[in-house]
């Protein structure tokens, strides 16, 4: 038994091991609420998408000038798919003092 150890050893040293950038695309949410965005997601890659969900009575937007522009109404829900890398800091261009950043690695 004890000369089967090295082999089964060997066999798992050979298996592959999956590349992370390579790993399915994510879904994750940032709730809106009491006009704050809620904590961003910190491990977002791109191909992943963002779920906007609104709680608040009043319609916000999540805005990167230039890069994208969602509108979400009271009470509902948008989705952005990341398709670029690098940092997007993101406001919403109807209460200026809700601000945030999206990192996102290739």
């Amino acid at each position: 038994m004890l000369r089967r150890f090295p082999l089964i050893a060997v066999a798992w040293a050979l298996l592959p091991v999956s590349n992370p950038a390579a790993a399915a695309p994510h879904t994750y949410t940032i709730v809106i609420d009491k006009m704050k965005f809620g904590p961003v997601p910190g491990q977002l890659h791109k191909g992943d998408t963002i779920i906007w969900d609104n709680r608040d009575m009043f319609q916000h937007s999540a805005t990167d000038k230039g890069v994208f522009d969602l509108d979400i109404a009271a009470g509902k829900k948008a989705a952005l798919r990341l398709t670029r890398t690098g940092t997007f800091p993101f406001v919403c261009k109807y209460h200026p003092g809700m601000k945030g950043v999206l990192k996102v690695a290739p």
